[in-house]
């Protein structure tokens, strides 16, 4: 089975986490205590995609609530970024048997939903927390060569990172995930200032023909 299209005047992020929750599209459904839709708001400018969901996540329904989301919220507040303005979720839904990477027929069966929260949301800057969302959405093999690094396809642009999963087991990580987002919010902030700009100069042009 596949997702059905829908019509995007119509499609709501409440809609589209209802469907989830009730999804029978891959063997996962038959596994999950709880399909994970993600969280957040509709006028995030940032979207945060991981793996999958985890035994807490499971036990949940809610995204990034176990040690690795208390390790993202970390990097969050030190960076400026507020959890609340952005949207957080993962290439799939629901927890795969002993966390195992999500196969290529579950990433299909979620990916229609995943690009329904993107397109409602249209994010400035999409964030791919490791390989296999850096995988799963462009196709990449390491994120060795292009971690930290703003990547743009199909005029929208990507930031690459490392999973806050991967700092439990390599402390030394925790500074280049910390070092990864304080860049995505400096980068937020030159955005929202050359849209501000651009906004001064269009109202200065409309008052200047005015007068």
């Amino acid at each position: 089975m596949v997702a059905t299209a829908h019509n995007n005047s119509n499609d709501t992020l409440e809609k589209i986490a209802s469907e989830v929750i009730e999804c029978p599209l891959c063997k996962l459904s038959r596994s999950r205590k709880n399909a994970v839709p993600g969280e957040g708001q509709i006028s995030a400018k940032v979207i945060f995609i991981g793996e999958a969901p985890g035994k807490n996540e499971d036990e949940t329904g809610r995204p990034f609530v176990g040690v690795a989301g208390r390790i993202l919220d970390e990097a969050l507040q030190k960076a400026g970024i507020e959890r609340s303005q952005v949207f957080i979720t993962n290439i799939i839904k629901c927890r795969p048997p002993g966390n195992r990477i999500p196969e290529d027929d579950e990433r299909a069966a979620c990916r229609p939903y995943l690009d329904r929260q993107i397109s409602l949301i249209a994010p400035r800057i999409i964030c791919l927390l490791g390989a296999t969302a850096y995988t799963a959405i462009l196709g990449g093999k390491s994120i060795k060569e292009n971690r930290g690094k703003i990547i743009k396809r199909n005029g929208q642009e990507y930031l690459i990172t490392i999973h806050p999963a991967a700092t439990i087991y390599n402390k030394n990580l925790r500074h280049v995930l910390e070092e990864d987002l304080s860049s995505l919010s400096t980068k937020i902030k030159k955005m929202e200032n050359q849209e501000r700009n651009s906004l001064l100069n269009y109202i200065g042009d409309q008052n200047d023909r005015c007068c």
